[in-house]
């Protein structure tokens, strides 16, 4: 009898142990699927998943959206290997990472040489617009520090502030976008901007006239959009 009880609390015992490693192992893969699911989502759009939401759509109505790529892309991919263009391009947007995330901005994807990151989706401290103006700033610095055998760097970069829509789409591949007129517009100034140079939106420039310093471009004619006054951001008023 007392050989019996034995053997059923060892068998507790180890199932008890089964349980607890299993469970630890769930947690841990939870953990990781987590970490993963926020290299492509927000965690507040990660939690609204949770929460079983099934369509996220939101309008923000006061958005500054930046996009940026390299000059010349074509032409530097075809001379660099595989592995050197992608350790290149890794280590230059993992700084761009580094500097959104210092400034609160949020970066929504990366598409080839591409890269797109926008103010004001969320709650944040200061002006979203501000905020961009010190990214974009700091990407600039961060290409002309970049030294490289590989490649000689450069990058344009275009600005525009308005109201936009955030969401999610896909399935099987979902990703968090946004789409509007606004962010046309910030694709636009980006093709139409100069090497190593921000061009910005007037409506974004007239927003900072106060703290940053800005070089009028004059009338550029934007792909969809027509003519369209514009300028170049050169920086914080009173910096050396």
């Amino acid at each position: 009898m007392e050989a019996n009880v034995r053997r059923m609390e060892d068998f507790q015992d180890s199932n008890a142990t089964l349980l607890t490693r299993l469970l630890n192992d769930l947690d841990a893969e939870r953990a990781r699927s987590e970490r993963l699911l926020l290299n492509v989502l927000p965690q507040r759009i990660i939690d609204r998943l949770n929460d079983g939401e099934t369509l996220i759509a939101d309008r923000h109505v006061d958005a500054t959206v930046l996009f940026s790529d390299f000059v010349g892309f074509t032409a530097i991919s075809a001379r660099l290997t595989p592995a050197d263009l992608v350790a290149e391009l890794n280590a230059l947007f993992r700084e761009f990472d580094a500097i959104c995330d210092n400034h609160g901005v949020e970066k929504i994807k990366t598409v080839g040489d591409a890269y797109l990151a926008v103010g004001g989706l969320a709650n944040m401290d200061g002006d979203a617009a501000v905020a961009i103006a010190e990214t974009a700033l700091e990407m600039i610095s961060a290409v002309e520090r970049r030294d490289s055998a590989k490649a000689d760097w450069h990058i344009r970069i275009g600005i525009n502030s308005g109201p936009i829509v955030a969401g999610v789409v896909g399935v099987s591949k979902f990703a968090y976008d946004v789409w509007g007129d606004t962010v046309n517009v910030a694709s636009r100034l980006e093709t139409t901007s100069e090497p190593d140079r921000i061009h910005v939106s007037a409506a974004f420039s007239d927003r900072l006239a106060n703290s940053f310093v800005f070089e009028p471009r004059g009338t550029v004619d934007l792909k969809g959009k027509g003519a369209a006054e514009t300028c170049f951001l050169l920086g914080r008023r009173g910096a050396g």
